[in-house]
């Protein structure tokens, strides 16, 4: 097979304030025609800035090619003028980029945006171009394409903006396009659908792909070829069942040991957290919660209708469900960081909706929230002593200054960080250790019950993993409780005790962790539970991409007239038709 793209000992570094910063170092690789290779790794490894200087979008300064060659069919990119690399971009090359609402032109029109390319290296007229970028929407999987057309990103959902990412990548037919995380933080159905999309697209237009993730079960079902980097270099590179099968680099091993399996057995918890006796008072009911929205118009979002739960002390329930289902809006409202509509919300028996604002603010000592960003719920302008030292201070419990301090201490290192952290700010830290400053302020006021909004979205498989550990860690030495929230069904099977699973705004199904994921009722469960990659290209389930229903479909499971039937103990279902 013939090399489309070859990459040559390649290096890269960053220069600033008289330190240079090694990104890369004498990568080489090559891709093949109708091929798509997998470069997969931790943040920092290398992969993006590898596929930014194959596209020459690396500003210099601060970033130099130190060495190597780029060939795209022959011809080093490298040797190219600005002027031809953008003829190359967009008509050979096309990129999808990792975050699309960042990307797409929050100003143009979706179309216009498709039509630039096709004007200026397909030499289109308005008309023409016009018209392709609608068939270019139909393409990707966009219904009513003429309508979406002309209306702006902020329209789209998160899955539907990556799809015009890819409709824009592909418009000119290139002859590879390079992923740069295309379903990093997206639901696990409108992932499928993403990459079943591709594949389709790659099928038809005989286009290679470079697939840059951190998702090693995408991976199994995308690539034919891996790509392993860390640190800068590639540690390993072979065939996806090779590399699954008999991986050589101890790092490759951990990347595979970290990712979650539904095939695995959770781990039991302690007898000393299961306090889930028939007569026992449950920390937390949620009864008949409702959260409603005006959007003017006469229209009314019904984004949490009228559900109900327990939660145990000591317990893990997780809940699981597409953006848009109603899982961080219930958080929000059991917090009463929204006020909900109706319902009620009992916190230790205590109805939390008749506090007035000093109550609440007392009550608010024993509820903690984890946010999904940890980077844009931290203060940058604030050290890490004072992020933490804040919840210390609102709450009156920093009795003296040499106190507040020693406390600081003691979070940083329940939660893995050590004291010289505390005079650092935001910025220079990983994503996953903000995620754990995130976790040390919420722990600051010594809470009983958290809700972990999507704690782990957007972290690399092994922070996943790290996160996930220290969580249970914390939750047997303080006997905490938890309501997480996340899309990743695999990682919820794995510290939750039941789960229950929200569709549009109500809970269609709950149950026992391991009943639920071994016994799905509710068709929508099925749905999730069938679009979640493997991470074994042997099994053919990782082949085969399940793409859900249509978000088009205003009720296509039945839930505007269901019931809801016990099944057997604990597991609930709602029943269409009812």
């Amino acid at each position: 097979m013939n090399a489309l793209l070859e990459v040559n000992q390649l290096s890269v570094s960053f220069f600033g304030r008289d330190k240079e910063v090694e990104a890369v170092r004498n990568v080489s690789f090559e891709v093949r025609k109708g091929e798509t290779l997998g470069i997969v790794g931790e943040s920092g490894s290398g992969k993006s800035v590898t596929a930014r200087t194959i596209m020459r979008l690396l500003p210099s300064p601060p970033s130099m090619v130190k060495g190597g060659e780029v060939l795209f069919q022959g011809r080093n990119l490298a040797d190219r003028s600005d002027a031809e690399m953008e003829a190359i971009r967009g008509k050979e090359i096309g990129m999808i980029f990792q975050d699309p609402m960042s990307s797409l032109n929050p100003t143009m029109r979706i179309g216009k945006q498709i039509e630039e390319s096709l004007i200026k290296h397909r030499k289109m007229s308005k008309s023409e171009a016009r018209s392709e970028a609608i068939e270019m929407l139909k393409m990707v999987g966009i219904s009513n394409a003429e309508t979406r057309y002309s209306q702006y990103p902020h329209e789209f959902s998160g899955g539907m903006r990556q799809r015009v990412m890819i409709a824009i990548a592909l418009a000119c037919r290139p002859s590879l396009l390079i992923a740069d995380e295309p379903t990093t933080a997206l639901d696990v159905t409108i992932q499928a659908q993403i990459l079943n999309q591709m594949k389709v697209l790659q099928k038809e237009l005989g286009t290679s792909i470079i697939l840059i993730t951190h998702d090693l079960g995408v991976v199994a079902g995308m690539c034919d070829r891996v790509v392993v980097m860390k640190d800068g270099e590639i540690v390993e590179t072979g065939t996806t069942e090779e590399l699954f099968a008999n991986p050589k680099h101890p790092y490759t091993v951990k990347l595979l040991n970290a990712l979650p399996r539904l095939d695995e057995k959770k781990k039991p918890k302690p007898e000393s957290l299961m306090k889930r006796a028939g007569d026992d008072v449950p920390l937390l009911q949620v009864k008949s919660l409702r959260q409603h929205f005006d959007l003017g118009k006469g229209q009314i979002l019904k984004a949490v209708n009228n559900i109900s739960f327990d939660i145990h002390a000591g317990e893990t329930l997780g809940v699981v469900g597409e953006s848009g289902s109603g899982k961080s809006t219930t958080g929000r409202s059991i917090l009463r960081l929204n006020e909900a509509t109706g319902g009620e919300v009992l916190y230790r028996g205590i109805p939390l909706q008749q506090l007035n604002r000093g109550e609440m603010k007392r009550m608010r000592r024993h509820m903690g929230m984890i946010f999904q960003d940890p980077y844009a719920s931290l203060n940058p302008r604030l050290r890490v002593a004072d992020i933490i030292g804040e919840a210390l201070d609102v709450h009156g419990m920093s009795s003296g200054k040499a106190v507040r301090q020693k406390r600081i201490e003691e979070l940083l290192d329940m939660v893995g960080l050590n004291a010289s952290h505390a005079m650092r700010y935001p910025h220079e830290f990983s994503g996953g250790q903000r995620q754990r400053i995130g976790i040390a302020r919420t722990l600051a006021v010594e809470p009983d019950f958290i809700v972990c909004d999507e704690p782990l979205s957007a972290l690399d498989v092994s922070i996943q993993a790290q996160i996930v550990k220290l969580l249970e860690e914390l939750q047997q030495r303080l006997g905490l409780t938890y309501l997480f929230i996340a899309h990743d069904l695999s990682m919820v099977k794995h510290i939750s005790d039941r789960v229950a699973v929200m569709y549009k705004g109500k809970i269609v199904e709950l149950a026992e962790s391991e009943e639920l994921y071994a016994n799905p009722l509710h068709e929508y469960t099925k749905t999730l539970l069938s679009a979640i990659p493997v991470p074994d290209p042997k099994i053919e389930s990782a082949k085969k991409l399940i793409v859900s229903t249509e978000a088009s479909k205003a009720d296509p499971y039945g839930l505007e007239q269901s019931s809801f039937l016990e099944v057997s103990k604990g597991h609930w279902v709602a029943v269409a038709g009812a």
